[in-house]
């Protein structure tokens, strides 16, 4: 197994738990993994269309409120309410139609009720989540790592959709992973705490130095401040030795498919694309591979 992580600070013998867990077949909890991975995509779905959707009605309510005007989104809309319904004809989305991928299997990506087409986007993200998850699961096997794995891929699959759609990436899910990833390391888990806090705060400047010299050079903003906060959530879980290599994957895919668009004339030269995606899979990477995933940053 590559790895460039210390140890896990849950050793087997030291978890009734995770001792049960190892004493199963590796195929086992992959497989598990990769169910529960499905089921959570299925409810990223749900969270890559309506966060978006929260945040724009969040800050006009607010506006509204300032102005003395009525809210213009006076009803409750969060990731659990309204149910979940079809955008065509409304109909309520039943249980039975909600198993990831073999719903969508089952009704021939129709809608039960209006038979309006449903997006293939949706198995494919819930496909995706069940893939990474089983990646994360096999990567680290039983313990406290995994299960943290698998809320970093989670959380980075949410971003990576949302930022597509809107090219925005949210502080809901931002400034909590990044929180998340010093508290973890408080005891270890990937990193010790030091390089976790210089990881974040090395994250952060290095987008914002170049945030501020592309504005000066080319008189425009070049990324967004979300892109810096995603940079310095991964830097808290991973530490400051995997920036170079979170840096340099993201911008070399980035570049890629930014000059392969502009060849397949799918965007022009200046029409400005999301960085988050990048950051994202850099993310995974580094996570599944250790911060050595570019052989000129591999160290003994």
């Amino acid at each position: 197994m590559l790895s460039a992580w210390s140890a896990s600070p849950y050793p087997n013998g030291g978890a009734p738990l995770v001792e049960a867990l190892a004493a199963l077949p590796p195929a086992f909890l992959v497989a598990a993994a990769a169910l529960l991975g499905l089921v959570v995509g299925s409810f990223l779905n749900v969270v890559i269309h309506r966060m978006p959707r929260m945040m724009e009605r969040d800050e006009a309510n607010y506006i509204a409120e300032l102005r003395g005007d009525p809210l213009p989104y006076p009803g409750r809309y969060n990731l659990m309410v309204p149910r979940s319904a079809c955008p065509h004809c409304g109909h309520a989305i039943a249980p039975w139609e909600n198993v990831p991928v073999l719903s969508y299997l089952f009704l021939r990506g129709r809608c039960s009720a209006c038979q309006a087409p449903i997006s293939v986007r949706y198995p494919l993200v819930e496909l995706a989540c069940g893939v990474l998850s089983a990646l994360a699961a096999w990567r680290f096997g039983p313990g406290g790592q995994a299960l943290a794995a698998l809320v970093l891929v989670w959380a980075l699959l949410a971003l990576t959709m949302i930022d597509a759609d809107t090219q925005l990436l949210p502080d809901q899910i931002t400034l909590p992973l990044l929180w998340l990833g010093l508290l973890l390391n408080l005891g270890g888990v990937f990193v010790a705490l030091p390089d976790a806090v210089i990881g974040a705060a090395a994250g952060y400047l290095v987008l914002w130095t170049a945030y501020w010299l592309f504005r000066l050079v080319r008189g425009k903003e070049g990324m967004g401040f979300g892109d810096f906060k995603l940079m310095a959530a991964l830097g808290a879980w991973f530490g400051w030795q995997a920036l170079p290599a979170l840096v340099l994957l993201s911008s070399v895919v980035g570049v890629l498919f930014g000059l392969a668009n502009i060849a397949l004339r799918r965007q022009e030269r200046d029409t400005p694309f999301p960085f988050g995606p990048f950051i994202a899979l850099a993310g995974v990477a580094v996570l599944l591979l250790g911060p050595g995933v570019l052989p000129l940053f591999a160290w003994p």
